[in-house]
C-alpha cells in the first residue's frame, strides 16, 4: 500500500512539473497565420461600415461570412484590433532577427491604419498629415506658393496669349480630347501595349486578364477592382472629356505594370506561394495604397521611358483617336510642365480637410494652381471628401518609388527587377527609405 502511495505521488508530482514547465513564460510563439485570419475577419467587419474600406477581397469565403453574420461594432473593431496589435509589437520585441519580422510590421501598419480609419468613420477630426501618417505611412511636402508660380510662368511662355492661364491650357488641351465614339478603340490599343512593353520584363501568371468598363457619376478618372485569380475589371470615368494623353496614363496605372500587375504578383508570391493570408484583402486606407498607386504612376515612365510614349502616341493613338498631331509636340511639353503641378493638389486637400479653406477656394486654388477647369477642380474635391488624404499617394508615392527603382543610375534592366520585386513584397513606404 505504501508503495502504491508512492508511486502516486511521483506521478502527481511529475504531473506538476509539466505543468510548470507550459507555464506562459514558456508558451510557443503565436502563430502568424491565425492572427492574420483574425486580422482579415476584422477588416471584413469594417467593410459594413466604409463601404470603400475594402477595395478587394479573394480571401477564405468562410471569413467573410463569419463577418457577414458578427457585423462588429466600431468599438468592437477597434479594442480587437488594438489588442492584436499589442500582441504583435510583444511578439516583434522578442524576436528582433525573426524571419517573420517584415510580415509582423506589415500586419501592425495595417491595424494602425484599420485603427485610424474607424477614428475618422467616428468623426474624429486628424491634421491632415498625421492622418497620411497613421494611414499611409508618410506625409507629403508642403509647398508654398512660389514654387507652383515658377512653374506657372514656363507654363505662360510656352503657351503665349492672353487671358486667364487656366482657360488658354484648357482651349490648347481640348484639340486632344478623344471622341466618345473612339474612346474604346484608343484605350485596347493603349491596354494592349502597356501589357506588352509590361510582359516583356516580367512574368505574370498564365491565366491573367480583365474587362473594362466605361462609367459615370464617379469622384476618380479610373479604378481597377482587383477580382483575385489574376483578374481584374478597370473602370473608365467618361463624366468628363478624356484626353488623348489619359489612355496610356490609365492603361498604365490600372493595368501593366500598375494595379493589376501588383495585385497579381501580391496574390501569387504572398498569398499562393507563402500563404500570407492577409494579403487576400486589400485595405485600401493601408499603407499598401502607398505602394499601389506609387508604382502605378511610376509604371508608366518605366514602361514608356524617353520619348517612347510620345512617339506612341503620335504614331498610334492619334490616328485612332482622329486628331491632329501638328501641335503634339507642344502638348507633351505642357503636359510635362503640368505634371510639375502635380503637388498642388495636395496643398488644396491638406487646407481644405483641415478646414482653413472652404470648397469653392479649394476649387479656385485648384483652377489657378494645376490649371485645371472648374468641373475637374469640383470632381476633385469630391475626391478629398470621399479619399481624404489618399491624394498624397499619387505623387508623393510615385517620387518614392521611383527613387527606389532608379537608385544609384540603375539600367533599365535593374530597374525592372527591382519593380518586380517591390511589387512582389510587402514593402512600404519606410522600405523605400
Amino acid at each position: 500500500m505504501k508503495y502504491c502511495i508512492c508511486v502516486l505521488s511521483l506521478l502527481l508530482l511529475a504531473a506538476c512539473e509539466s505543468r510548470d514547465q507550459e507555464s506562459p513564460d514558456t508558451e510557443p510563439p503565436p502563430d502568424l497565420n491565425a492572427i492574420a485570419r483574425d486580422y482579415l475577419y476584422l477588416e471584413l467587419n469594417m467593410g459594413w461600415h466604409d463601404a470603400d474600406h475594402v477595395d478587394a477581397y479573394f480571401g477564405p469565403e468562410e471569413i467573410r461570412q463569419a463577418a457577414a453574420e458578427a457585423r462588429l461594432s466600431l468599438d468592437e473593431i477597434s479594442a480587437r484590433a488594438r489588442t492584436m496589435k499589442e500582441q504583435l509589437t510583444a511578439l516583434a520585441a522578442s524576436d528582433s532577427d525573426s524571419p517573420d519580422r517584415s510580415r509582423i510590421d506589415g500586419l501592425i501598419g495595417r491595424l494602425v491604419a484599420l485603427e485610424t480609419r474607424i477614428a475618422l468613420n467616428e468623426d474624429q477630426a486628424l491634421p491632415f498629415d498625421e492622418e497620411s501618417m497613421r494611414l499611409f505611412g508618410s506625409a507629403a511636402p508642403d509647398n508654398d506658393t512660389e514654387y507652383f508660380q515658377s512653374i506657372l510662368h514656363d507654363i505662360d511662355k510656352l503657351l503665349g496669349g492672353e487671358g486667364k492661364l487656366s482657360e488658354r491650357v484648357m482651349d490648347f488641351q481640348n484639340q486632344f480630347i478623344i471622341p466618345p465614339d473612339r474612346l474604346a478603340d484608343v484605350f485596347d490599343a493603349a491596354m494592349n501595349e502597356c501589357r506588352r512593353r509590361t510582359l516583356l520584363h516580367i512574368d505574370l501568371p498564365d491565366n491573367e486578364s480583365f474587362s473594362i468598363e466605361y462609367v459615370n457619376d464617379k469622384p476618380w478618372s479610373g479604378y481597377n477592382w482587383y477580382q483575385g485569380n489574376a483578374q481584374s475589371l478597370i473602370q473608365v470615368n467618361t463624366d468628363l472629356p478624356i484626353f488623348i494623353s489619359r489612355a496610356v496614363d490609365l492603361g498604365c496605372h490600372e493595368g501593366y505594370p500598375g494595379h493589376h500587375t501588383f495585385n497579381a504578383l501580391l496574390e501569387k508570391n504572398l498569398v499562393q506561394d507563402k500563404g500570407w493570408v492577409e494579403f487576400s484583402l486589400y485595405p485600401l486606407f493601408s499603407p499598401q495604397s502607398l505602394i499601389a498607386e506609387g508604382s502605378g504612376n511610376y509604371g508608366i515612365d518605366l514602361a514608356f521611358p524617353g520619348n517612347e510614349r510620345i512617339a506612341f502616341e503620335r504614331d498610334v493613338l492619334f490616328p485612332l483617336a482622329g486628331l491632329d498631331a501638328t501641335e503634339a509636340d507642344r502638348y507633351y511639353e505642357l503636359l510635362e510642365l503640368l505634371g510639375k503641378l502635380n503637388y498642388a493638389g495636395n496643398e488644396a486637400a491638406r487646407d481644405y480637410l483641415n478646414g482653413t479653406i472652404d470648397r469653392e477656394q479649394a476649387v479656385q486654388w485648384l483652377v489657378e494652381y494645376t490649371l485645371t477647369s472648374p468641373e475637374r477642380a469640383r470632381q476633385q474635391t469630391d475626391f478629398f471628401d470621399a479619399y481624404r488624404s489618399y491624394v498624397i499617394n499619387y505623387n508623393l508615392g510615385k517620387d518614392l518609388v521611383r527613387a527606389y527603382v532608379e537608385a544609384d543610375d540603375a539600367n533599365l534592366d535593374e530597374r525592372w527587377s527591382r519593380f518586380e520585386t517591390l511589387l512582389s513584397s510587402p514593402m512600404t513606404a519606410a522600405d523605400l527609405r
